[in-house]
């Protein structure tokens, strides 16, 4: 077998490399910079041509990037890793569009750095290694693991015209990522449109996605494009897909399968050279499931499914797109970036963000006008980030519930769980003002704990886990396939509500002393119905 080449101007990483490679009895030579690189190659040693080359982007002497450039030119079957502190975008897509095996951002993990090695050993043995084109790279910033992966998922679907659905939460970029998928297609060239199909009323969406005739209905007083014709040469990018009315669901799929569509009220059928790209922040699985969207339009769009992480995934990219939001603020507000400071951007990056990236730069923009120094403390944060748990998120449910006066009972404080009434309807309470004020729930009546299939009291101090041992099997034995979800489905249930009558139905501080996340604990009670 020849010899690995490991090009990297530290030290250190190439020992480590070296002794990790030897150890899984893969040879190894390593090199300082590219020239050291090019001028072996000049050598002509047959016997001493690497295998592999794995390579550093920055490097004194030269650019790993500019080395492969020249490596595919005279080895362009020679797998080639490249490894880069530097964990962005223009790098992930610059490495895989000049032809990179693959990419690794460091720190990396040993042991997996080595089986990647070894595929691309493997690769090299088999001489599969394409190549890919380039184009131009637009911005997009994140270091977390997560986010690597969108950047190689950019990367290899760069000379693809696939339709892809991208998934994820509300303010996580999938728009933005849409647009890097363009921008690194054949269809570069050709204009990106995107429409948000939940934006639009339903009357109103057809005509915005195909376009009509002259007369086609009242107030159509021309013809008019749709968003397709508009699209044509590029990508259509349909922004919150899941929302889109069943109907148009329909016309959607004939679309994709056909490649041709009709205005509305039109009679010629128009030829649709689009790339869709779709986005969703819902389980659209979940959604076929429940008849709100086609099965056959779902496996249409999911083709390629790529997932943003919400940005309470990637908390280690919080710091650097907070300073990256700072100073694009200032740009646009003519004033000098504002910096942050160690405490305050810990407590931005403690904070779940529940509206994801837009969110924190819609945070950072204010910070730029109303923050009145040049260096933001905690005390100048919004108050959703600064507050505390006992200040904010107060359990309501949707009606509203009244608490009673007094101490609770000791029985009740025994247990809590079984002493919880959720009233559907219940008294409020009037304030000195005249408002009305929706509190916890009230505590109903103390009543006994029901004996278990197992004959083991449902109280504190009995061995509870028997009983949920015998109701599991009892589960079983009926027959059941859903005995994990339903178990599970009710001891979250007892759980949330003894921890909000716990805590007089304050969902944050609920969430502290069970161990959970708030937005966890919003959307257990959702999924349980305990809001209402």
């Amino acid at each position: 077998m020849k010899p690995i080449w490991i090009v990297d101007d530290d030290q250190s990483i190439r020992f480590v490399l070296e002794r990790a490679l030897l150890r899984e009895d893969m040879p190894t030579r390593s090199f300082s910079s590219p020239r050291e690189v090019l001028q072996a190659l000049e050598s002509g040693d047959v016997e001493q041509q690497p295998q592999v080359l794995v390579s550093d982007i920055r490097m004194p002497g030269g650019s790993g990037l500019d080395l492969l450039s020249r490596i595919k030119t005279l080895m362009p079957g020679l797998p080639v890793i490249i490894m880069t502190a530097f964990s962005d975008l223009d790098s992930a897509v610059s490495a895989f569009q000049g032809g990179a095996f693959e990419y690794l951002p460091k720190p990396f993990d040993l042991p997996k750095a080595v089986e990647l090695i070894r595929r691309a050993v493997e690769e090299s043995q088999h001489e599969q290694v394409g190549t890919i084109g380039t184009t131009a790279a637009p911005e997009m910033l994140g270091q977390a693991p997560a986010m690597q992966d969108v950047f190689r998922a950019i990367g290899r679907l760069s000379q693809s015209n696939v339709t892809v659905m991208i998934t994820g939460e509300s303010g996580s970029g999938k728009e933005l990522v849409a647009q890097a998928l363009h921008r690194h297609s054949p269809r570069a060239q050709g204009p990106f449109v995107a429409i948000n199909t939940a934006a639009i009323p339903k009357d109103l969406l057809e005509s915005e996605l195909f376009g009509h005739e002259r007369g086609a209905f009242t107030g159509a007083q021309s013809m008019r494009r749709g968003r397709f014709e508009q699209a044509e040469g590029g990508t259509l990018f349909l922004d919150e897909i899941g929302d889109m009315p069943f109907d148009l669901q329909t016309r959607l799929l004939r679309v994709l399968s056909d490649g041709s569509f009709y205005r509305v009220g039109g009679h010629s059928a128009i030829k649709a050279n689009v790339r869709v790209i779709a986005a969703t922040h819902q389980d659209l699985e979940l959604r076929v499931k429940d008849g709100a969207f086609r099965e056959d339009l779902f496996h249409r769009l999911n083709v390629i499914r790529l997932r943003l992480p919400a940005l309470r995934e990637r908390v280690e990219d919080i710091p650097l797109l907070t300073r990256h939001f700072l100073q694009h603020s200032a740009q646009q507000l003519g004033v000098e970036p504002k910096r942050i400071s160690d405490a305050a951007q810990a407590c931005l990056t403690a904070f779940q963000f529940p509206g994801n990236v837009r969110q924190l730069e819609n945070i950072c923009h204010w910070l730029t006008v109303m923050a009145p120094a040049q260096v933001i403390e905690p005390k100048d944060l919004p108050p959703e980030v600064v507050h505390s748990p006992n200040q904010e998120g107060a359990w309501a449910p949707s009606r509203g519930a009244s608490m009673a006066s007094g101490a609770p009972s000791e029985a009740q404080r025994l247990n809590p769980v079984e002493a919880i009434s959720l009233d559907a309807n219940p008294p409020g309470a009037v304030n000195g003002h005249g408002d009305m004020v929706y509190m916890a729930p009230t505590p109903a009546p103390v009543v006994v704990a029901p004996m278990t299939r197992a004959g083991v009291l449902n109280m504190p101090g009995a061995d509870w886990e028997l009983g949920l041992e015998a109701e599991a099997m009892d589960l079983l034995l009926s027959g059941r396939t859903d005995v994990w979800d339903a178990l599970t489905r009710r001891f979250e249930s007892k759980l949330i509500t003894a921890a909000l009558a716990n805590t007089r139905g304050r969902r944050i501080e609920a969430a502290v002393k069970l161990g959970i996340g708030r937005n966890t604990i919003t959307r257990k009670i959702q999924e349980l119905g305990l809001d209402g």
